[in-house]
Formats: C-alpha cells, sequence, structure tokens
C-alpha cells in the first residue's frame, strides 16, 4: 500500500508541476502500474491535471473508488455500466492476433473508464467488458457471440481478430440486432451480403493489397517486370491474394504463378515451384504463422526473390520476433502508423497513443491493435449521439444501428465513414493504406513518396547478407 501511495502523490505532483492533460495523467499513470481505480481517483483530484490536494476526497483510499462532483461529465453515481462483449481468438491458431484485438479493444475501455466512463447527456458511464473465445473456429465464435447477447446481455459486440470468424458472428449480430464493430476483418466477403449491424474499421483488403504493388514498381530502381501470387485457401488470406493479383495486371507485371493452398500445408514444396518461375516479387496472403512459415520456407531453399510482400502479419510483433534479421526486408500493407497525422479528444495524436499503449503492453501496437481501439471511439461517439443511457432496448440498440451508419470523425487512426451501399456495405473505406517494410526489425513507411519514412530496400539481399 505505501509504494501504491508513494506512486499516487508522485503523480500528483507531476500533474501539478507540469500542468498535465487528462491523457498526460492516464498515460503516466499507466506507465507507473497503476490500476484503473487509482488513475480515476488522480483524475478526479487533479481535476484533469489542475492544482490537487494529495489526500483522498471523503477519506477514500488511493486505489479505491473514485470520487467525482455531480455535472457535466461526472460518474452517474451507482448507475448502470455500457455492456460490451468481445468475440476473439483468445486461444486455437490465430491467438496471438487475437490478444492483439483484446489488447486494443481493453486499451480503450481502460482509458475511457479512467476518464470517468463514456459521456451521455452530460453523464459518464462505465464500460463493462465480458469476453468470448471464439477458439479460432467460426462456429465456436457464433455461439460466443449468442451467449454474450442472450445471456450477457450486452449491449454491442466488438468483432473476432478473422474474417472468417466475423462472417459467422454476423448474422447472429443481425438476428438480434445488436450493433457489432469490427476492428480487424478485412475481408471484402465480410461487406458484399450487406450485414445490418456489422460496421468494420479497417478497410477491405481488397481495396488496399493492390495499391502496395503500384508503389513498389513505382518507386523500385531497377523495376520489377514479373510477380507470383499465393494465398492461403481462407476468407482473408484468399482476399488479400486477388487483391494482390488484381493489383498486379494494373501495374503490368507478368504472372509467373498464381496458386491457393492449404491454410496448414507444407510450404516447402509450394515455394520450390514458385522459385522455379524466378519472380520479381512474391506476393503472399496470409496470417502470420503462414507467412512466417514462408519465409522459412524460402530461406530453407535459398529463395531470395527482389521483393516479398505480405498485408497483415508484418506488423505483428510476433513476426520479427520469430525471424529475427530474416524478417528484414518483407513489405506490408497497412492503414495506420504512428506517424499519421491524425488525433482525437481521448488518445490525443497517433503517436500520443502508440507510446501510451506501448508503455500499457510492452510492445509497440499495430495497425489492427489501433483500429480495435477506435472501435470504442466510434461506439462513444454514436452513444453520445443517441443520448440515452444504458441499459438499453431493443429500440435502442436499432437506433444506434442507425447512428453508427451516420459516423462522421476523425480519431487518432484516421477518418471513420461507413459506406452505405455496395460490395463495401458498412466497412469504413476512408483510410488511405501505406506501404511498410521489416527495417533492422522495425517497421517503417517507404511509400507511397508522401508517407514515406524512409527509402525502400530493393531488390533484397540474399539470405546470409541480412
Amino acid at each position: 500500500m505505501a509504494h501504491r501511495d508513494a506512486r499516487l502523490v508522485a503523480l500528483i505532483e507531476e500533474a501539478r508541476t507540469r500542468r498535465y492533460s487528462r491523457r498526460d495523467i492516464i498515460r503516466r499513470g499507466l506507465a507507473l502500474g497503476l490500476s484503473m481505480p487509482a488513475i480515476g481517483w488522480v483524475l478526479a483530484a487533479c481535476g484533469g491535471g489542475e492544482a490537487a490536494s494529495t489526500s483522498p476526497p471523503g477519506g477514500a483510499a488511493p486505489g479505491g473508488t473514485p470520487a467525482a462532483s455531480p455535472g457535466a461529465g461526472s460518474p452517474a453515481a451507482g448507475g448502470p455500466a455500457i455492456k460490451v462483449g468481445v468475440v476473439t481468438s483468445l486461444s486455437g491458431d490465430d491467438v496471438f492476433g487475437g490478444n492483439l484485438t483484446k489488447r486494443g479493444y481493453d486499451f480503450w475501455a481502460e482509458t475511457i473508464n479512467a476518464q470517468g466512463g463514456v459521456e451521455i447527456g452530460g453523464q459518464r458511464y462505465p464500460v463493462q467488458m465480458s469476453y468470448a473465445d471464439d477458439q479460432s473456429q467460426p462456429a465456436t465464435g457464433a455461439d460466443g457471440a449468442e451467449r454474450l447477447i442472450t445471456q450477457d446481455q450486452v449491449d454491442v459486440i466488438f468483432g473476432p481478430y478473422t474474417s472468417g470468424v466475423t462472417l459467422a458472428v454476423s448474422p447472429i449480430c443481425d438476428k438480434y440486432k445488436v450493433p457489432m464493430i469490427a476492428g480487424s476483418a478485412e475481408s471484402p466477403n465480410v461487406w458484399k451480403p450487406q450485414p445490418q449491424y456489422t460496421f468494420g474499421i479497417i478497410p477491405s483488403v481488397d481495396l488496399t493489397a493492390g495499391k502496395a504493388l503500384q508503389v513498389i514498381v513505382d518507386q523500385a530502381d531497377p523495376k520489377p517486370a514479373s510477380a507470383a501470387i499465393l494465398g492461403a485457401d481462407e476468407p482473408f488470406s484468399k482476399e488479400a491474394a486477388e487483391g494482390f493479383l488484381a493489383g498486379a495486371r494494373d501495374a503490368g507485371l507478368t504472372i509467373t504463378r498464381q496458386e491457393f493452398f492449404p491454410p496448414n500445408a507444407d510450404l516447402t514444396p509450394l515455394v520450390s515451384g514458385v522459385a522455379a518461375t524466378n519472380p520479381d516479387i512474391v506476393a503472399v496472403g496470409g496470417h502470420e504463422e503462414i507467412l512466417i512459415n514462408f519465409i522459412r520456407a524460402a530461406k530453407s531453399l535459398n529463395f531470395a526473390p527482389k521483393a516479398i510482400i505480405m498485408h497483415y502479419g508484418v506488423t505483428v510483433p510476433d513476426f520479427a520476433s520469430n525471424l529475427g534479421a530474416d524478417a528484414d526486408g518483407v513489405f506490408g500493407l497497412v492503414v495506420w502508423t504512428p506517424d499519421v497525422s491524425y488525433e482525437d479528444d481521448v488518445f490525443g495524436t497517433a503517436q500520443e497513443y502508440f507510446q501510451a499503449a506501448q508503455e500499457r503492453w510492452g510492445t509497440a501496437p499495430d495497425y489492427t491493435e489501433a483500429a480495435c481501439s477506435t472501435s470504442g471511439l466510434v461506439l462513444a461517439d454514436a452513444l453520445a449521439r443517441l443520448g440515452t443511457p444504458p441499459p438499453y432496448s431493443d429500440d435502442d440498440r436499432a437506433r444506434l444501428r442507425d447512428l453508427l451508419e451516420e459516423t462522421d470523425i476523425t480519431t487518432f487512426y484516421g477518418p471513420i465513414r461507413f459506406e452505405t451501399e455496395g460490395d463495401h456495405f458498412h466497412d469504413n473505406t476512408a483510410p488511405p493504406p501505406v506501404l511498410v517494410q521489416i527495417q533492422e526489425g522495425e517497421v517503417v513507411a517507404v511509400g507511397p513518396s508522401d508517407a514515406a519514412k524512409a527509402d525502400m530496400i530493393y531488390p533484397l539481399p540474399a539470405w546470409n547478407g541480412r
């Protein structure tokens, strides 16, 4: 207790001396290892960074229930919570990515609760999170969503890591008329059925993958002339590969090989066949485990094309940590980096979000983690416009769905506007994509030229030269 008290006193003194904002207090409190209630108490004591007494108001112990005075933005004393259900992969093949989504969702919940909760009609209401492990299986995800809705009575769902599970959960949300905000799904197949209650933060992969190849062709010297396109035969990976294929054709590249393979396939024979066609670029659609296995297989066969590009997975910390120097030079495509020039009132700038999340979790957040945190910002904006405090009726949730459809905001992640017609119905198509590359273990933006923070490495050196 004494150690915790000392940290609280120190934080209050820092806030008073340095005139910390609410965001500064939250970020610093998380870095000190303080609990959310403790940070909430500091916020209440400091009034968002103004000078304050170091004694807890009303005799409350440090780390206990935050004290707050009534009025605009104050927590609703004894009031109900906003119930958010999370379906994601906490076990199974996609557990790495599932944990990233959980971190993103949790970081928003922790941050907003430290501020007193979501503000609705001048009062603040805390967020209560419930979880369902989809075990990386669509059917299990659908069952978990139904349990969260019917038993836990959640007001909204934050969506799964994979597009395949999202596709299974979406009809459940439509059935019960419970909105789902998907912070990770990127397959266009999620949006083609026009799900009425599902909304996506990340632009679908068919809109972004192809553009990356054009950037490489435009910036590489010498210019590539050919490409092999590969993809695991599951929703996201297949659509990523098809996006790469369309982009390769648009860029005038000769296609030396195109193939879909089972997600659990031995990649060595596949890579051997690709190597025989001698492409300048190899583009692979898959999640991080598939991508790691591809790199290992390519190295084992001493196959080093001039460029290797993948989509999601390259920015996951496990990609570089598992591969070490072998990850260097691999291209990826993202729609968010900490260098983008966006900000909001909860997380601040993209760089501030990046630093705070890194301090909280000990690893750098990637664009999916950031998108999942953005899901909370989108929900809070819609609830503020709804103007109705929890608990929510079926009619309230139907109205919330309509308000989500009308979203038009800018966050630290970028602009959020959902399509209302066509094949990308309810997907956020606003953020522009960025080509990234692993360089000395770090993810850096290399294109387009106006977004680049470093020159691209092309052609890639031999494996023994990395």
